[in-house]
């Protein structure tokens, strides 16, 4: 493929689309991200305590559990009117923002239990809505279109970036105006101010087509019978256990299948550890970043409008070596990439508060994340069968997730531990990499279908 076929690619439709898509999956990991960790401790709660808060990402590690029944369970009333998968994602965006409304009632110093269980319904909802947003955006791209495949994913990253990013600014933003105000809520006050994004977002959501959704569900229909029939009769047990097993165990099997045993695990293993140094250090980042100086504003300046403008820009780029060089030689050198750039957040650490070593900083480690990222969700959209794309694209994401959320929760502990040494705890980050490096350099040849892509 040519150079403009390939920058052609970016400016398809369809990809307006993806980033929408990618813009609803990012935001909310704002709210239970850096605006609820910078909430927690400026209301005095401790470093360790906010790590340990970071635990409602864990649902992000198991929603493939309830995935199949996201990929099969019809919505009353809003299914016959949205469409599938439309119809998961406006019912999940409902529930955030009505946890939004809940947070702007209440103050963690009082009503920690509270925060804390609608911060975990918004990652519930978030984690479900993932599952078919993540279907969605991958079944407006045809199959055999590997090309597209590779640029929608990049738009995905770009668009999960965006969401994460200026939603992160612009909530750090409002909350340092409305403190210079004086006003004393000034996070319950944000919250409101954010569920607005909530509201735009979906009325986008209803200008996106859902396609394939007859062939899937025919495949899905054949599936349960061939259960059926092995079972032997028409028996409300027998439809019932043939629902249940092609629903949640056939996603399972077609993917041993296709790689085998072996290589199925391989493959599993190095999903499980790729980001985990990444998952550490953002943890902790902004807790870093206010305890080295650097105000609110600051943050959102450099950590959040800056980064999102360096992750824009490298994420197409990313896109774009990822379509020439290939998935995993992209996955080998973006990761090697990332894990270097966080020895320049030790740098700053020793430093002390410096601006532009800031802005450097914040720059490079957004180049290898979108590297990374982009690298890592064309690597998995590549995997998934489509007759049960939302199942297993759920199942190898909850696996990456699982790495990072539960390791990465003690990154609190980890810092205390060091006594306060942010410099070697950004070592510690940057050497977590390799072990899937050298897993996926080890399986590297016989990623065939997933290497000539």
């Amino acid at each position: 493929m040519n150079r403009s076929a390939s920058m052609s690619l970016f400016l398809d439709r369809r990809m307006r689309r993806i980033f929408l898509l990618g813009v609803m999956s990012g935001f909310p990991w704002v709210l239970i991200g850096s605006s609820l960790s910078l909430w927690l401790k400026e209301d005095g709660l401790s470093r360790a305590a906010v790590g340990w808060a970071g635990l409602i990402f864990a649902v992000y590690a198991v929603n493939f559990l309830w995935a199949p029944l996201v990929d099969r369970l019809r919505l009353p009333y809003l299914t016959d009117r949205l469409g599938h998968r439309k119809s998961w994602i406006f019912l999940m965006q409902g529930f955030i923002l009505a946890s939004l409304l809940a947070w702007s009632l209440l103050a963690p110093s009082v009503n920690i239990t509270l925060v804390i269980g609608a911060g975990l319904l918004i990652a519930i909802c978030s984690a479900t809505q993932d599952i078919t947003i993540d279907a969605l955006r991958i079944e407006q791209i045809e199959k055999e279109d590997t090309a597209a495949m590779a640029a929608g994913a990049s738009v995905a990253v770009i668009g999960w970036w965006s969401g994460f990013k200026i939603g992160g600014l612009l909530a750090l933003m409002v909350a340092d105006k409305f403190e210079m105000m004086g006003i004393e809520n000034y996070w319950q006050m944000t919250f409101i101010l954010l569920g607005g994004i909530v509201i735009l977002c979906n009325i986008g959501l209803l200008f996106i087509p859902e396609v394939g959704t007859a062939e899937r569900q025919k495949a899905q229909a054949a599936a349960q019978a061939n259960f059926q029939q092995k079972l032997g009769g028409d028996s409300l047990l027998s439809q019932a256990t043939s629902w249940l097993a092609s629903t949640v165990l056939m996603p399972l099997f077609s993917f041993f299948q296709k790689n085998g045993l072996k290589m199925g695990i391989a493959i599993l293993s190095f999903i499980f550890l790729f980001k985990i140094g990444e998952a550490f250090m953002g943890k902790m980042s902004i807790i870093f970043y206010k305890e080295v100086g650097f105000s609110k504003s600051d943050i959102a300046l450099y950590s959040k409008g800056l980064g999102w403008v360096t992750t824009v820009a490298f994420t197409l780029l990313g896109g774009y070596f990822a379509l020439k060089s290939g998935v995993v030689r992209a996955l080998l050198i973006s990761g090697a990439v990332m894990a270097s750039t966080n020895i320049l957040f030790s740098v700053l650490a020793w430093t002390g508060k410096v601006e532009w070593l800031f802005a450097a900083a914040v720059i490079l480690d957004d180049l290898a994340a979108a590297f990374a990222t982009v690298a890592f969700v064309t690597f998995i959209s590549l995997l998934v069968d489509r007759n049960y794309t939302a199942t297993q694209y759920a199942l190898l994401a909850s696996i990456g997730t699982l790495g990072r959320t539960l390791l990465a929760s003690s990154s609190g502990e980890l810092v205390d531990w060091l006594e306060g040494d942010w410099g070697l705890f950004f070592i510690i980050t940057a050497l977590m990499v390799f072990p899937s490096l050298l897993l996926l350099w080890s399986i590297r040849d016989r990623l065939t279908l997933i290497k000539s892509a």
